[in-house]
């Protein structure tokens, strides 16, 4: 029995992380069928497809099933029109989120949405309630052997971008969001493609949350990166190493 039972544990943990790669998935594609149908299907003339193909790739997505969506999306116009949608309130211990969505029913996705918030005990507010909490930054990542700090920081400088930090992490590069496209470019023309390029939300200070909080917390924002139309959720709380620990003990 105690076999039996490890087994069953390990389809369902094999079952969860096949379901969560799946809804990976489906968000980069409807990223992907969004950008292609912005601009060129093409990756190289197509900064926002080029990114997306970027993220696809980050979590091992299959080659053809990328050039698949590419296509599909460079089809006849058929199939799912989507828009991007922007919610704003507050979660559980007070804490402030943004929540970014591609959908193509915004009734089902709002109501999909507000729905999470109240069955953890927070709330979902009106347009603008909680953004003045956050800045919009472009923030462009590098692996740390993609240059040394000093020849980061003056290509950062020469591309007009605002900051440039390194670690042995890697380095990040943030810029005002109206100047992304242009250091992005700029960076990749020096360096090649990078690790990560996008625009977030940056919040100007942090809640600190303890275990039980943080539990809370953690609990809420999985359920709302589970849903499908939903691509980013930013938030502003902070979580302690010693506090982590706890959690993943």
């Amino acid at each position: 029995m105690a076999g039996h039972s490890q087994f069953k544990n390990i389809m369902h943990r094999k079952g969860a992380q096949d379901a969560r790669r799946a809804r990976a998935f489906g968000k980069i594609i409807r990223e992907i069928t969004v950008a292609a149908r912005s601009g060129l299907p093409d990756p190289a003339a197509n900064p926002r497809l080029r990114a997306a193909v970027t993220a696809a790739r980050q979590i091992n997505m299959p080659r053809d099933t990328i050039e698949r969506a590419i296509r599909k999306a460079g089809g006849d116009g058929g199939g799912e029109t989507y828009e991007s949608v922007r919610y704003e309130g507050r979660g559980p211990h007070g804490i402030a989120v943004i929540v970014e969505a591609l959908t193509d029913n915004r009734n089902r996705t709002a109501g999909d949405v507000r729905a999470v918030f109240s069955r953890h005990g927070g709330e979902l507010g009106a347009a603008n309630s909680v953004a003045f909490l956050f800045s919009r930054l472009g923030v462009v990542r590098y692996p740390a052997a993609a240059a040394t700090p000093d020849a980061m920081l003056e290509a950062a400088i020469e591309a007009a971008a605002d900051n440039a930090e390194s670690t042995d992490a890697g380095h990040e590069i943030t810029c005002a969001p109206e100047n992304f496209l242009a250091v992005r470019d700029a960076l990749e023309q020096r360096f090649g493609a990078a690790e990560e390029a996008k625009l977030d939300w940056r919040p100007a200070s942090v809640v600190g949350l303890d275990e039980e909080q943080a539990r809370a917390v953690l609990r809420f924002i999985d359920a709302l990166d589970d849903l499908d139309d939903v691509q980013n959720v930013f938030a502003n709380f902070e979580v302690s190493d010693q506090v982590m620990q706890l959690l993943s003990a």
